[in-house]
């Protein structure tokens, strides 16, 4: 049985000096600035696979529920992601959002909801999702088809408030 191919470019996430535009805005919630990037984003502190020691990563937030407080993201490097990796490992984690903290377990999601959270964000946001699929190499014509080809390959994630957390 041949192994199915991604449509989209292998994109690697950045090392060295080209990394440095991405851990930028870990600095501004460690200057406690991070309320600047609203809710549009959070901080998310994670423990190394291999290290054990905590690590961070800002990423862009698809969807907040505020029913659960749930709040969804994509993994725009995929499984290869070392921030993902790290929290299939260990789902335990620490996301700030402005100047809320929040003890949260982090869930991948099944296929099939990845697909109506992506068909979702591209609804809301068809240029962002546009631009997104053209960096990663995709022409999209059709949101809706796009958002179910996307995906397959790229792991949306939950991070869904631990019981008795509240808000440090």
């Amino acid at each position: 049985m041949a192994e199915k191919t991604s449509p989209f470019k292998q994109m690697k996430p950045p090392r060295g000096l080209r990394a440095i535009p991405w851990r930028l805005p870990i600095w501004l919630y460690r200057l406690r600035l991070g309320w600047l990037l609203g809710n549009r984003f959070l901080l998310l502190t994670h423990i190394g696979r291999v290290s054990g020691r905590p690590r961070q990563a800002v990423l862009e937030v698809v969807r907040h529920d505020p029913e659960s407080d749930t709040y969804y993201v994509a993994s725009g490097f995929g499984e290869k992601s070392h921030w993902f990796r790290n929290i299939m490992k260990t789902p335990e984690v620490t996301i700030q959002v402005g100047r809320r903290r929040i003890e949260a377990v982090a869930e991948r999601l099944p296929v099939e909801e990845a697909e109506r959270e992506l068909a979702d964000y591209a609804r809301r946001n068809p240029r962002a999702f546009r631009t997104l699929t053209r960096l990663l190499g995709y022409q999209v014509e059709d949101l809706e088809e796009g958002a179910r080809t996307m995906a397959q390959w790229i792991p949306i994630v939950a991070f869904r408030p631990r019981r008795g957390s509240g808000d440090r």
